[in-house]
């Protein structure tokens, strides 16, 4: 393929285009180099910023890179950032400084967009030959479907225009316009799961048939047109919030359960949570009454909460709602309780919830959150009620509890926001002053 088309391609796709910021994260390898110029070449070289992670893992070679990329960058016009992270003393290097880049690069665009200039992508050099050697990764160390979808040509702000063509053309692009590029010795290591797979599993493919990677990557892209329509499905079935009573659940066909419980779990994490779809048959089987929980790995917890069930994060279902502190509410007055503003209005005497008789309230309230064995003479009901069967009676989840005002008066609870009002300071035909009770976020 002649570099002059692959131009037009890239053009044509409209991943890149005139004048639209782009962050290129520049390596200093062939593919991160064809992709900067091209972007030079649609975008305008001003619309253009560079990013170079210099991780200091290969000594004088890493500086050998850098100094390459900043020369680059000199003759194309491109104002280059360069980031030195320093090296963390334990864990997986490769993931840490895929972590590092993807950040820098995103901190660089965010910091871009807040100028004038407008939205920014991140451009990365990912190429055909990436996106086989991923699936075929994923393929052997994850056990979903979601292991054969590849890398999409864009993700939110997050573009790869290269992902149509081969290695090889991008290094014949690079030698047709005349640019030199770095060659990383640790990419022929075979340390790593990604070289043993780019070495060894995609020769003995290409003996099978030549066509393999072709193949490979046009399943890929089949699967991916489904994915979005089993995405569509499974916006049907999930509530206006994200979540879906056990009932309804428990009533799902097995592959669309899994598309559910999974999609609950990404939701929750923020990004791909592995394996939560295993435990969507376990998650089906948990009770429709009170509360259960389940932990189901990547760092999140199922709840079913009266028989409706949501994903959280474990570090927030581990932390039970404090308590705001105790406030004293003049009459009228209002105050913040927590998230909410609680109020008291002198009205005009009737017989209405959060009305109470002025004369039996003292001089000021205290707005507080509920303890255990406290009790309430709800209006109408007779005799009085713990509040925790209250909370029960209407649904309230536990970790919202604390977060309810409950207003007392002379050491007597004699509203609960959005539950009850006491029988003991109800309006009356004998009241002559009233005041108004209420609660807002």
């Amino acid at each position: 393929m002649k570099a002059q088309e692959m131009l037009e391609r890239v053009r044509a796709e409209g991943l890149l285009t005139n004048g639209r910021g782009v962050v290129v994260m520049l390596s200093g390898g062939r593919d991160s180099t064809c992709l900067l110029d091209l972007a030079v070449r649609i975008a305008g070289a001003q619309a253009v910023r560079a990013l170079h992670v210099n991780y200091g893992l290969r000594g004088a070679e890493a500086d050998e890179d850098e100094r390459y990329c900043t020369q680059l960058c000199e003759r194309l016009g491109v104002r280059l950032e360069v980031s030195r992270p320093e090296r963390p003393a334990r864990g997986n290097l490769q993931a840490w400084a895929r972590e590092v880049r993807y950040r820098e690069a995103r901190e660089l665009a965010r910091l871009w967009a807040a100028r004038p200039a407008g939205a920014v992508d991140v451009a990365t050099g990912h190429t055909a030959t990436d996106q086989v050697e991923t699936i075929l990764y994923r393929l052997a160390s994850s056990p979903s479907r979601r292991a054969l979808l590849g890398m999409r040509a864009r993700e939110g702000s997050l573009v790869r225009p290269l992902l149509h063509f081969t290695r090889e053309e991008t290094a014949a692009y690079c030698r047709a316009r005349g640019l030199r590029w770095r060659e990383d010795e640790s990419n022929a290591s075979e340390a790593y799961a990604r070289n043993r797979v780019r070495h060894k599993m995609l020769p003995a493919l290409r003996a099978i048939h030549p066509a393999a990677e072709q193949n490979v990557i046009a399943v890929a892209g089949i699967l991916r047109d489904e994915a979005e329509v089993l995405a569509a499905l499974v916006e049907e079935v999930l509530e206006p919030d994200g979540g879906i009573s056990v009932e309804a659940l428990r009533g799902l066909p097995g592959a669309l359960r899994r598309l559910v419980v999974q999609r609950m779990a990404d939701e929750a994490a923020g990004g791909f949570a592995p394996g939560a779809a295993a435990r969507a048959d376990e998650l089906a089987a948990l009770s429709d009454r009170g509360t259960a929980m389940l932990d189901i790995g990547s760092g999140l917890r199922a709840v079913a909460e009266y028989g409706r069930l949501r994903v959280e994060r474990l570090e927030l279902a581990a932390a039970v709602a404090e308590a705001p502190e105790p406030v004293v509410l003049a009459i009228p007055g209002s105050v913040a309780f927590g998230a909410l503003e609680v109020s008291c209005e002198l009205a005009v005497p009737a017989p209405d919830a959060g009305m109470l008789d002025r004369a039996m309230l003292g001089s000021e309230l205290l707005v507080r959150s509920w303890r255990p064995g406290d009790r309430i003479a709800p209006l109408g009901l007779g005799g009085t009620k713990l509040l925790q069967d209250l909370f029960k009676a209407r649904r309230v989840p536990r970790m919202q509890r604390a977060g309810v005002p409950v207003v007392e008066a002379g050491g007597e609870i004699a509203w609960v926001a959005g539950l009850a009002t006491s029988e003991c300071f109800k309006v009356t035909a004998a009241t002559h002053e009233a005041v108004r009770l209420s609660c807002r976020s």
